[in-house]
């Protein structure tokens, strides 16, 4: 496949963009530089001798946006074309039936991007859903889950009946012991009131014997 070919493929791709044909697995995919990767794309309701190709769009707001032409299968042939600048002892593809597989050998920080299969349709090109590839040189450890800290309610204290009881049989007691009292002073005013009426006519009673 010519340059001009895959320039073509990139100007393209917007306007003819259709995955319906061309399923991809995974999605995305994370793999440790000098691992290999592996790319899936179904083909189910496409004759079993398309030839499929794939591309690649590299990540990085810095990097070139263009679509590079890695290879392309023909399960006729059992045969590969290759890119220009593509290390052929690094890819391995196959096709099973209509499943095709990309296997990407050793890879490197740089080989990190998305990764699509297409063909060539009739009039228009066909893509596959498209695989986002990350090379890392450590695997990022999952996210710790936090406890929630579940706060209690704080709960209305709840009334003694013992101690409502004792309350209310001291204040029976004190107000006998005030009612009491109040008896004594009334008693005691009472008796005093007597005790000067008596002396009063006791000395009345002696001034006039003495006459």
């Amino acid at each position: 496949m010519q340059p001009r070919l895959w320039l073509v493929f990139s100007v393209k791709l917007a306007a003819l963009w259709s995955s319906s044909a061309l399923l991809q697995t995974p999605r995305s995919l994370t793999v440790l530089t000098n691992q290999i990767a592996k790319v899936s794309c179904e083909a189910k309701t496409l004759p079993k001798t398309t030839v499929i190709s794939w591309l690649r769009q590299r990540r990085g707001p810095t990097m070139d946006k263009h679509f590079e032409f890695l290879a392309s299968w023909n399960p006729s042939k059992a045969a590969a074309t290759y890119g220009e600048g593509v290390k052929k002892e690094n890819i391995i593809m196959f096709s099973d039936i209509t499943r095709y597989v990309l296997n990407l050998t050793s890879v490197k920080l740089e080989d990190s991007g998305t990764y699509f299969c297409m063909m060539i349709g009739s009039p228009q090109l066909i893509f596959g859903t498209g695989t986002e590839l990350r090379v890392v040189d450590v695997l990022p450890t999952p996210a710790q889950t936090t406890k929630k800290t579940i706060l209690k309610k704080k709960q209305c204290p709840v009334p003694n009946p013992k101690a409502q009881k004792g309350l209310t049989c001291g204040l029976i007691t004190l107000s006998l012991l005030v009612a009491s009292l109040l008896v004594l002073l009334v008693s005691l005013s009472v008796a005093v009131h007597l005790h000067c009426l008596r002396r009063k006519a006791r000395i009345r009673f002696m001034k006039q014997f003495h006459k």
